[in-house]
């Protein structure tokens, strides 16, 4: 079993796929020279003259750079006892039969991988892999090598039941790959990681590229399908927001189970940059000891923050309300409440109006977006809300019940309402999808997209 799988992003090119122009593996000339991984390993490894020096153990590339296609820099070769290393200068030719070198001097002292180096049979084949495409977890069957300009190049990856039979089947299958299977890699880049069998390497561009085309939902299927390692790295690959967008649109069970594989640190950061309203429900999941250890390693003002929010019932408007607030007085113009909102992008999934107050901090109006970016900059705000027809604020008092917010909310045909004290002080705001949370019983509770998603 291996210790510590590596964790790579996918896109495969299949039918279903959105093929990319000048990948390796949609070239006639490289898919009828690859060579399957599978089949090289054990084969004969021979010297300029023919004659057998060792048997391959596996093939180094390098991972640390940004080359669409990652060049062979040496083999891994057992001569009897040894695990020694050949350099890919001293490589005369790798073909489906073996591999012949180009000197019959070996180095025999044992192999040690270099920074940047991945071991192909010991750290990727047989391990996850993530399908951006697809958007799913998957396994690598085979890997595949095929000349490329100058050099050996890692070209592909194969995650095919047929691949995997081949394997299992006898060893002169063994070397003749399908290459209508393969995932070019291309789209395949490192999520890093670090352990004694698979060193850290560089987080590569075009992974970062690959994952911030996922949306929230897709990010969130792939941490809950990923084993424990995994969705480590592929947390740690995120931006925060990112990652905190991914957590909210978890299953609560798949979330409690990766906050408690966690460490306390990170449980506690990863919560912390969630919206007020998701990371108190997964607060509420976690037990009271376990919760107020969170809550101890977060900075004052989210400590203080959610404290606030668990003080209420589950099931009340102060339980499920999000603190995620832009007030703005009467006098302020509608040009510089945009620039506000414009430095709030990471909120924009619970924003969807801004409130306005008075000299006293008492609600006024709750403004919608669309009416501030059609009315003139130069506007203020007072003007809107004494000639507008939609900015009569719709308000609950924190202790109302889901059932009246909802009813309060249908009725005013609104997509969100605001949550005031008795001295109509704005302390935070319902959007329509945390009421359908709030209405379903715990243990079917599911997290419905942001209707501005």
């Amino acid at each position: 079993m291996r210790s510590h799988p590596s964790v790579l992003t996918a896109s495969a090119v299949r039918g279903d796929s959105r093929p990319r122009s000048g990948r390796a593996t949609t070239n006639r000339a490289v898919r009828s020279a690859i060579i399957s991984l599978v089949g090289l390993l054990g084969s004969v490894v021979r010297n300029q003259t023919g004659q057998e020096v060792g048997r391959l153990a596996d093939v180094v590339v390098r991972l640390d750079g940004e080359e669409q296609y990652p060049p062979v820099t040496g083999l891994v070769v057992r001569v009897g006892r040894r695990r020694v290393f050949v350099g890919a200068a001293d490589i005369a030719a790798i073909g489906r039969d073996g591999v012949t070198l180009r000197t019959a001097r070996l180095d025999l002292r044992d192999f040690v991988r270099r920074p940047g180096e991945v071991l192909l049979a010991r750290d990727v084949l047989d391990h996850q892999l993530v399908d951006v495409d697809g958007v799913q977890v998957i396994r690598a069957a085979d890997l595949y090598l095929a000349p490329v300009g100058d050099r050996i190049r890692l070209v592909g990856v194969d995650v095919g039941v047929r691949s995997l039979l081949r394997r299992l089947g006898p060893k002169r299958l063994r070397g003749r790959p399908t290459p209508e299977r393969v995932i070019d890699w291309d789209a395949v880049a490192p999520l890093g990681g670090e352990s004694a069998d698979a060193p850290s390497t560089v987080r590569l561009r075009r992974s970062q590229e690959a994952l911030h085309r996922l949306r929230p939902g897709e990010l969130a299927d792939l941490l809950e399908d990923l084993g424990r390692p995994g969705r480590q790295q592929l947390l740690a690959s995120l931006e925060p927001e990112q990652a905190a967008d991914a957590l909210e649109e978890m299953d609560p069970d798949e979330l409690e189970g990766l906050l408690r594989e966690s460490s306390p640190d990170r449980a506690a950061e990863l919560i912390g940059a969630m919206e007020p309203d998701e990371a108190v429900d997964a607060l509420r999941d976690l037990s009271p000891q376990e919760r107020d250890e969170l809550l101890k390693r977060m900075p004052a003002p989210t400590r203080e923050r959610l404290r606030g929010l668990l003080r209420y019932p589950e099931k009340q408007a102060g339980g499920f309300m999000t603190t995620v607030l832009v007030t703005a007085g009467e006098d302020d113009t509608v040009g510089a409440v945009r620039a506000r909102l414009g430095g709030l992008a990471e909120h924009r999934n619970e924003i969807d109006a801004v409130v306005v107050c008075d000299a006293q901090h008492r609600v006024v109006a709750d403004v919608g977006l669309f009416d501030l970016l059609v009315t003139p900059a130069e506007e203020r705000l007072g003007e809107l809300v004494h000639a507008g027809t939609h900015t009569d604020p719709v308000v609950v008092e924190p202790e109302a019940d889901a059932g009246r917010v909802a009813a309060a909310l249908v009725e005013a045909r609104r997509s969100s309402l605001l949550v005031v004290d008795p001295d109509c002080h704005p302390l935070g705001r319902i959007l329509a999808d945390d009421v359908i949370d709030a209405l379903i019983s715990g243990d079917d509770r599911m997290h419905f997209p942001r209707l501005l998603q």
